[in-house]
């Protein structure tokens, strides 16, 4: 069989995994959150925390539940990292140091997973599980809940109050990630991912030295870090690495994990808005880009430029061979369009365009179909825009759902768009102007811009894989790597949840003859020509100084 056809062949498979799991899930998360009923381990939740799960929460309170919790996390990450010498569990490795356990702290509650340490070389048993495990379910169940609160905001009316963060938070992880999770790491043990608790072991003696290598609790691990589009791995090689991902089929079925939470939850929407076709609309609009993504990606991957490329079928340089360049291909694209960040190849030797996508894939703001609950929450703002250039092309105040986007809500969108590009451009910028960051390029040129460029790019949109090129294990990249991950986060949230409160408040307003039909092709259309232009007009110079210009001279 030739690459390529093996490749379209994962693809059809892939897609047919998610067409089968869209209706089911959708509605099971829809289900979720709108129950009036709590299960009784999670009543024990609430009764530890001392809150109220039947509370309503107007934005600002839902947003301070966000921001408390996810500063507690920090705290408690960094504390747990700083304190690990003295650990049961630590396999002999020593505190972190303190900017890079900022960085990690930052990185696991954030949903980003960027890692500048080798995992395996450098986090005990304790820290893996109880920190950084933890954090793959919260930090998921949080960007769930955050999306949750802005379909309510269009689902209610003469209402401010969104839900209650704290029900949210658990039902997601309770009822939604803890079982996907237990389901699908007794999947990964069964095709080969380790699952253990054991020390260092020498593995193997050759000359002028021997290989050691950790146990630990992979697959449980690796289960929830794709399936809350994480990304963080065990070992350093992360899903390159035989222990995370040891065949082919545990590669397509990583990439179904990452995509099947952010792709139900459009059913999710239509159903708790009163209109399945209007989350049909939303998929189509994230289906389209994603498709676009991946063609383009083995289109690249795949062109043979000379006898080398031609013998192993495609750009290899960087992939793993049990893999190939179809799967890879498939992966990098939908790890970049989600916030997974989990990574089955190397982006740095991809082909000059190759890598180019990767980061347009980011770029865009990862809404196709994005993260847990974030990809969501981005699409719906992207609609709002949408909806708003229309209302300006035919005069008439736009609508969506039934609700009117007026000036208030339009900034809130605006704000939400611009937050992540100014946070990578400016700190890209610095990062190129100052002497001693450019010390950690290991290449020199475009690429050697790039591999900047990725870094913050991957930080700001708490996707959090790399180019792998760059030495980001210094002070200025851990702190402001970190900085970035947490600003990227948390201030476009507040946008979101003021958007649902503004929302929320107001009345229906009917359809009438002039209204945008927005459940129809036409919409989905305008949304995808709207997302393209929009990060086409503020990335373009950027991309014009790395990818492109790599692209073009290869």
């Amino acid at each position: 069989m030739s690459p390529v056809l093996a490749g379209v062949l994962q693809l059809l498979a892939l897609i047919a995994a998610l067409a089968l799991a869209y209706v089911p899930l959708g509605n099971h998360l829809a289900r979720v959150y709108s129950s009036g009923r709590h299960l009784r381990a999670e009543k024990w939740i609430y009764k530890a925390i001392g809150a109220d799960p039947n509370a309503g929460m107007r934005w600002p309170a839902y947003l301070r539940g966000v921001l408390a919790f996810s500063a507690a996390g920090v705290f408690f990450l960094y504390a747990l990292q700083r304190l690990q010498g003295h650990l049961p569990g630590s396999l002999g490795f020593r505190a972190i140091d303190p900017d890079q356990a900022f960085n990690t702290a930052a990185s696991f509650v954030t949903n980003t997973n960027w890692q500048s340490y080798y995992g395996e070389q450098a986090m005990g048993h304790v820290v893996q599980t109880a920190g950084l495990a933890v954090q793959n379910f919260v930090s998921a169940a949080v960007g769930m809940a955050v999306a949750v609160a802005l379909v309510r905001g269009f689902a209610r009316s003469r209402t401010g109050e969104l839900g209650n963060f704290w029900s949210d938070l658990v039902r997601g992880v309770v009822r939604v990630l803890l079982p996907g999770a237990v389901i699908a790491a007794i999947v990964l043990v069964a095709c080969g991912v380790i699952q253990n608790f054991s020390g260092i072991h020498e593995v193997g003696q050759f000359s002028g030295g021997s290989q050691q290598w950790n146990g630990g609790a992979v697959a449980s691990q690796e289960a929830v870090k794709e399936l809350g589009t994480n990304g963080g791995g065990y070992f350093n090689a992360n899903s390159a690495h035989p222990f995370e991902n040891p065949t082919p089929f545990t590669n397509l079925f990583e990439i179904f994990l990452m995509l099947v939470i952010p792709v139900a939850l459009t059913r999710t929407f239509g159903v708790m808005v009163g209109s399945v076709r209007q989350g049909y609309a939303i998929l189509a609009t994230m289906a389209t880009i994603w498709a676009g993504f991946v063609a383009l990606m083995m289109w690249t991957e795949f062109q043979h430029h000379g006898p080398a490329l031609d013998i192993a079928g495609g750009a290899m340089e960087g992939k793993e061979t049990r893999i190939g360049v179809g799967a890879s291909s498939i992966f990098a694209v939908s790890t970049t369009l989600t916030s997974t960040g989990a990574v089955d190849s190397f982006h740095s030797s991809f082909t000059g365009l190759g890598g180019g996508i990767t980061l347009l894939g980011m770029q865009l703001g990862e809404i196709a179909p994005g993260g847990t609950g974030s990809g969501l929450y981005g699409m719906l703002v992207m609609a709002v825009i949408a909806v708003f250039v229309a209302g300006l092309m035919v005069g008439r105040t736009p609508e969506y759902l039934g609700k009117k986007i007026g000036v208030r809500q339009i900034k809130f969108a605006a704000c939400y768009i611009l937050i992540t590009p100014a946070l990578v451009l400016v700190l890209t910028a610095a990062a190129m102007a100052l002497p001693t960051p450019g010390h950690s390029m290991t290449n020199t040129g475009a690429h050697g811009f790039s591999e900047i460029l990725y870094a913050y790019t991957s930080a700001a949109n708490n996707n959090g894989s790399a180019f792998a090129g760059l030495n980001a294990d210094t002070q200025w990249f851990n702190t402001t790597l970190g900085l970035a991950m947490l600003l990227g986060r948390f201030l476009p949230m507040v946008f979101v949840l003021a958007l649902a409160g503004s929302l929320a408040g107001q009345r229906p307003v009917p359809a009438t003859a002039g209204t945008l039909r927005t459940e129809k092709p036409l919409f989905a259309g305008l949304l995808v020509g709207a997302i393209l232009v929009i990060t086409g007009l503020t990335y373009f110079p950027a991309l014009a100084l790395g990818p492109l210009a790599e692209g073009l001279a290869s």
